[in-house]
């Protein structure tokens, strides 16, 4: 496993970034092992719901968890506000940071993260490619 470490700043898209660093560095699988950090504004998709809902207003990061590669990318985040309500759900583009987010990934040697169509979800899913199954 490869450690990288990343901060994100002020009005940079918390998804984008990501997925952008995936891309830019060739990651074939990764997954978050931690992040800490701030936004100014959330897009988040629920639980069964359709589509996004935007948030406006400071929100700590309080977890992001998910799998990337430059094949494509899950991430859940769970937020909490100035009350200490905590909410949470898929990431979305339009995540933009507050003050910082301080991102630590692993890079997973010999594994492939692709994202292929699921008859039985109807989304595209993970599919965990490694040199035995390629």
């Amino acid at each position: 496993m490869e450690i990288h470490s990343l901060r994100l700043h002020p009005h940079q898209d918390l998804k984008v970034e990501l997925d952008n660093w995936a891309t830019a560095h060739a990651v074939e699988a990764a997954c978050v092992l931690t992040c800490v950090g701030s936004l100014r504004r959330a897009v988040l998709r629920y639980a069964n719901q359709p589509e996004g809902t935007e948030l406006d207003g400071k929100f700590e990061i309080v977890a992001l968890t998910g799998t990337l590669s430059r094949h494509g990318s899950h991430y859940h985040v769970a937020l909490s506000d100035g009350n200490g309500r905590t909410i949470g759900g898929h990431l979305l583009e339009g995540c933009h940071i507050y003050t910082t987010a301080e991102i630590v990934l692993a890079v997973l040697p010999d594994v492939r993260f692709l994202r292929l169509p699921d008859a039985a979800t109807g989304y595209d899913e993970l599919y965990i490619a490694t040199d035995k199954t390629n």
